[in-house]
């Protein structure tokens, strides 16, 4: 049985489009551009509401943690470091404060958490290796181990992070993926980089399931949990939780915060302690075992696999125009450009219509999560507006292409009927 446990969150908010989309002027320039594309008020609006219910009293709660000897690992995406630099520096440096405890290590995920690796593998390596640079500007140090986005995992995007030089990724733990193997032993795919793959449903019974009073295991205690883990057969259990899962997803009346603070003396008193990733891969990675990875990506989203971002005709539309404004902004050669095409290539924006023409729980979550500034329009005025932001950015990088005329006079032709609205919610 597993005596050993390896905790992993991840920080992330995504920088949200500004719907309806807004007209940009011929001839804008870049920075009126990205005015025109982002609702910056409105993403701070939900930073600080976030901050308000989760990240404070999370930060808190796992500062006391480690303190008592709990070992934790954190990742955070650029996107919610830019944030939290330009709106609660306060904030900021707690979350450097928990990253400087001896007892965390920090991960490196994709820094936009965008789906650049589906995009243009040999720029995804690019930009991990810039990630670790902005880790360690912010932090100090430089992080050897990795998460994507949405914890995708695929042999071509193994081959891209062990090109970037980790030593570890995460994945989840999917049973199309692992076979007939267990989540509990580390991993690895020809390369260097060692696996772990989270363990689907112990992490699930407190990242979604915990305050669920329909749950047949509804309340959750920590003796209980501490149990189940320590029942787990293998080397070490591995679990993965959003940070949100603290006060956001779970409110800090749901008990999540006194389950936590007795979490490790339950597993103490069972025999079990923590490891950082990179203490289990110094312990098991030179008999790590080895799993075939699929071409396909799997993630710990929905039923794990790019369905949940992929799977209707809306998200197609807008994956599609992901591709054209990554290949347009390349083709201008300005950087501005490229970095606004990895901006827009954010998961989140294919997270957020999930729901279209779907039913269910997953709908349900993306739902929730799609901005309550975005419903005001309604559903399907929110799919024709989103296509609505990449046409705009397309044309408005048109005239920056090498060798074209600048044209001022704005274009006045119907835009394209976008896909699937005859769909409803």
């Amino acid at each position: 049985m597993a005596t050993e446990i390896v905790v992993y969150t991840v920080v992330h908010q995504p920088r949200r489009l500004k719907l309806p989309a807004q007209p940009i002027p011929a001839g804008a320039s870049i920075d009126d551009i990205v005015r025109c594309v982002f609702d910056e008020r409105m993403n701070e609006r939900y930073f600080r509401k976030v901050a308000n219910t989760c990240y404070y009293r999370a930060t808190e709660l796992f500062l006391r943690l480690v303190d008592r000897g709990m070992k934790l690992a954190i990742g955070f995406s650029v996107s919610f470091l830019r944030q939290a630099q330009e709106w609660d520096p306060v904030l900021l440096a707690r979350f450097q404060r928990l990253v400087a405890h001896p007892n965390v290590e920090l991960v490196g995920v994709e820094p936009y958490h965008n789906f650049v690796f589906l995009l243009d593998l040999p720029l995804f390596v690019e930009r991990m290796r810039w990630m670790g640079d902005e880790m360690e500007r912010v932090f100090g140090v430089r992080p050897r181990v990795t998460d994507t986005t949405e914890m995708c995992m695929s042999a071509s995007i193994y081959d891209a992070l062990d090109r970037a030089g980790f030593d570890a990724a995460v994945m989840d733990g999917r049973p199309w993926v692992m076979d007939y193997r267990e989540s509990t032993h580390l991993y690895h795919y020809n390369g260097r980089p060692r696996l772990f793959t989270r363990d689907l449903k112990l992490s699930d019974d407190v990242g979604y399931r915990f305050s669920n009073r329909t749950w047949d295991r509804y309340p959750l205690y920590a003796e209980e949990y501490a149990a189940w883990l320590r029942e787990a057969w293998g080397d070490f259990v591995f679990i993965g939780w959003d940070f949100e899962t603290f006060g956001e997803h779970h409110r800090h009346d749901s008990g999540i915060f006194d389950f936590m603070l007795h979490l490790p003396e339950e597993l103490a008193r069972r025999g079990a302690g923590f490891l950082t990733p990179s203490e289990a891969v110094a312990r098991w990675g030179p008999t790590a075992h080895h799993l075939p990875l699929p071409a396909f990506p799997t993630t710990w989203a929905g039923s794990g696999g790019m369905e949940f971002f992929l799977g209707n005709a809306a998200q197609q539309a807008i994956f599609q125009l992901m591709i054209h404004t990554l290949g347009v902004a390349r083709l201008t050669g300005t950087p501005q450009f490229l970095d606004l095409a990895l901006w827009l290539a954010q998961s989140d924006n294919l997270h957020l219509i999930q729901w279209f023409g779907r039913q269910g729980p997953e709908a349900e979550v993306s739902a929730y999560f799609t901005p309550r500034e975005w419903w005001e329009i309604g559903a399907n005025n929110i799919i024709v507006e989103q296509q609505r932001v990449y046409q705009n950015v397309l044309r408005a990088m048109e005239p920056h292409l090498p060798g074209r005329r600048v044209p001022f006079a704005p274009r006045v032709e119907r835009l394209p009927e976008p896909v699937g609205i005859e769909q409803r919610y």
